[in-house]
């Protein structure tokens, strides 16, 4: 685990409860659900990150790159549809990320979500950072980062204020996306901070 300046996760999170001047346990359910609690990083260093396939469809065609001729040899890394079986899960997802990397890195590094929080990487200028490579590296780098991303992230977009107001299902709409729902977001948010803010 890498952390920031001697920190514990758990000053991390107390520090970004009060930049946002939300609950500590509302910060840490986001956490758990967002990472599964953990630091945000893998045993092996490397941070926690998901790759989707979908938004490399979407960020390949931003850039003038047709992913419809990728399609057939990239069928894991990049299809049109969020498809919830193409993750594979920890370490694995970085060989997902790599492979799509061969195609055009930035498009992949945009498609994975990152971290302790799981902010993806097209949303690093909302997170302070001009490319997405320094967001990258920012994240990397140790868990201090995640806190000020996360915290940039939800001040510029408004969703600071739903988690405020522990108003679960628009903070899940806003934070997740529409597919909140069908993953039962909002519910998973409200249960673990229930669990914080009882112990």
């Amino acid at each position: 685990m890498k952390e920031g300046q001697g920190r514990t996760v758990s000053e991390v999170y107390e520090e970004t409860a009060r930049l946002l001047n939300v609950e500590d346990a509302a910060i840490r359910a986001v956490c758990e659900i967002e990472s599964g609690g953990r630091s945000g990083f893998l045993k092996d260093g490397r941070p926690i990150i998901l790759f989707e396939g979908h938004i490399f469809w979407q960020e390949l065609k931003k850039r003038g790159i047709n992913p419809e001729k990728y399609q057939a040899d990239y069928s894991d890394v990049l299809f049109p549809k969020w498809d919830k079986s193409s993750y594979k899960g920890g370490v694995a997802e970085y060989d997902r990320l790599n492979k799509a990397a061969t195609i055009e890195e930035e498009a992949a590094l945009c498609s994975a979500s990152w971290g302790m929080f799981q902010i993806m990487g097209f949303n690093h200028k909302l997170c302070g950072y001009n490319t997405v490579r320094e967001y990258v590296d920012a994240i990397k780098s140790d868990s201090n980062n995640h806190l000020r991303s996360f915290a940039r992230f939800l001040k510029n977009t408004g969703i600071d204020k739903p988690l405020r107001n522990l108003d679960w299902a628009v903070f899940a709409a806003k934070y997740n996306g529409a597919g909140y729902k069908q993953n039962r977001y909002d519910e998973k948010l409200q249960n673990a901070y229930l669990k914080y803010k009882l112990h």
